[in-house]
């Protein structure tokens, strides 16, 4: 029925089809002008370009591995604390209050602990990286390198072979007759 709704009528149970365009409320509107109605709003609808809400973008970095990002997690929330106490240890030193001191002490206790977290995050993502391996694209030098040592193993290789191959046939045939 188009935009039309079903209600129950209060007294007898029997049920009535109204359509109440935007805008109106009021008196029911025949059938077919509903549909009418309904048929131009879905024309609009499709005249109008698709436009979604966003557009996806690919990320431009890989997300962290799980180990390393638990590791930042944890020494962003010591780095936090350790921030917090800081605060906390000037504000009471300027206040003049007895708790300045041991807010003192804690936070450089905090300090060394926050360093050190930083440096697990660091740890960590090295030796994920050298455990799972990492997807590395070496300079050209550091390949033409390898490629020279690839070239100059395989000469060495086939002089060997060559050696070898003179001295399985016993010299003789290989000598020139200059003697």
């Amino acid at each position: 029925m188009g935009t039309a709704e079903r209600q129950k009528a209060p007294q007898g149970g029997v049920d009535t089809a109204r359509s109440r365009p935007p805008g109106r409320s009021g008196a029911p509107v025949h059938d077919n002008q509903a549909r009418a109605g309904a048929r131009s709003a879905r024309d609009a609808v499709r005249e109008e370009p698709y436009r979604p809400l966003w557009v996806e973008e690919p990320a431009r970095r890989r997300r962290l591995p799980d180990p390393v990002r638990t590791s930042a997690v944890r020494a962003g929330l010591i780095i936090a604390v350790t921030l917090l106490q800081a605060m906390v240890a000037f504000l009471c030193t300027m206040a003049g209050s007895w708790l300045a001191l041991p807010m003192v002490i804690s936070s450089v206790a905090s300090t060394v602990v926050a360093t050190w977290s930083a440096l697990d995050v660091w740890v960590t993502r090295q030796v994920w990286n050298q455990r799972n391996g990492v997807v590395s694209t070496p300079s050209s030098t550091a390949r033409a390198l390898r490629r020279e040592r690839r070239k100059a193993r395989r000469q060495a290789r086939l002089a060997e072979r060559a050696q070898a191959r003179v001295r399985r046939q016993g010299g003789s045939k290989a000598r020139l007759s200059h003697s």
